[in-house]
């Protein structure tokens, strides 16, 4: 203890403590480098000034996409928990509390309130989007690299069931670095199957559009995420379904600058529009008053475009 805590006046700690400045307060641009505020970060949807789109959960996709910000959670189906008994360096059940563990406290921590229940990658919720109904699907990186296992295929189909119920389009957020490996063949299975639900909402005349975030991959790029009516991108978000360093070491060769990244997509066709994350439900709601009209005039269904027929038969031909 030195002498000046000695003369110090009872109380005067109290009032000159030490002030605990939070945690994370400013964040790092990737793409610039400068240090950025936090809350102007969250005000822009994690949007920095620079143009970079960082990686995001459900809980800001959700206030950025739905009318006012409003949504009803959809719950998600429950599913057996490492069926194959799976172990490498940790049980793989292990990995599954780690990681939801980390989810939890994200959420707990969003001071914006709407808290969501998240078991796995996926997270589901009904809402209005300019005005149109709608279920957006999210994909959350976070939760073991949103890879695709049964429970990301069970959520699939929830959301696109209760977007038939609802009559109400389907969106779907992608954000995965391809199937589970813990799952085996139990993962590989859940792109059938999401095919399958896909075409269950087109029957039901109603839109499936795909929103591409960075990264997209494996098989969700080999499966759902290429099955839209509608493909939008997040800017430079990458899309593939193996990674360019992979390619690179394959065919010995440099690849193209921008490859696999939205940009580049859209300028070969595979992407249909790449969109701002900020301006994403002004176009999409856009999108959904063409896609969706009003049953004035029209029977209110979205009929998806036929694909060129084959010596005059079509394969959305109702006959047989």
């Amino acid at each position: 203890m030195n002498w000046l805590s000695n003369i110090s006046p009872p109380g005067l700690k109290s009032v000159f403590g030490k002030r605990e400045a939070p945690e994370n307060l400013w964040v790092k641009c990737p793409k610039s480098g400068e240090l950025i505020y936090r809350p102007d970060l969250e005000a822009s949807y994690w949007v920095t000034p620079s143009g970079a789109h960082l990686r995001v959960g459900p809980l800001v996709r959700f206030r950025s996409l739905f009318d006012d910000g409003k949504w009803e959670p959809i719950q998600l189906p429950d599913v057996p928990r490492d069926p194959l008994k799976f172990k490498d360096d940790k049980p793989y059940t292990v990995r599954l509390k780690a990681a939801k563990t980390k989810i939890a406290d994200r959420n707990k921590a969003d001071p914006s309130g709407g808290l969501i229940s998240q078991d796995d990658c996926m997270a589901a919720s009904f809402g209005r989007i300019g005005g149109k109904p709608a279920v957006v699907l999210v994909q959350d990186f976070a939760f073991m690299g949103g890879s695709l296992g049964m429970a990301a295929g069970e959520a699939f189909i929830k959301a696109a069931e209760t977007a038939v119920a609802r009559k109400a389009a389907l969106i779907v957020c992608t954000a995965s670095g391809g199937a589970r490996m813990q799952e085996g063949t139990l993962s590989l299975m859940q792109m059938p199957r999401t095919t399958l639900a896909i075409q269950d909402v087109r029957d039901a005349g109603l839109p499936y559009i795909v929103v591409l975030t960075d990264p997209t991959s494996g098989g969700v790029s080999a499966s759902y995420a290429m099955l839209g009516d509608v493909h939008m991108a997040e800017p430079e978000a990458m899309i593939a379904f193996s990674g360019p360093r992979v390619i690179e070491q394959t065919i010995r060769q440099k690849l193209p600058e921008g490859f696999q990244r939205s940009e580049f997509l859209k300028d070969k066709g595979v992407v249909d529009m790449v969109v701002d994350r900020r301006e994403m439900a002004g176009v999409m709601g856009r999108l959904l008053s063409h896609l969706m009209p009003s049953k004035s005039g029209s029977d209110g269904t979205f009929k998806p475009v036929a694909p060129p027929s084959v010596d005059g038969v079509s394969d959305y031909d109702d006959e047989d």
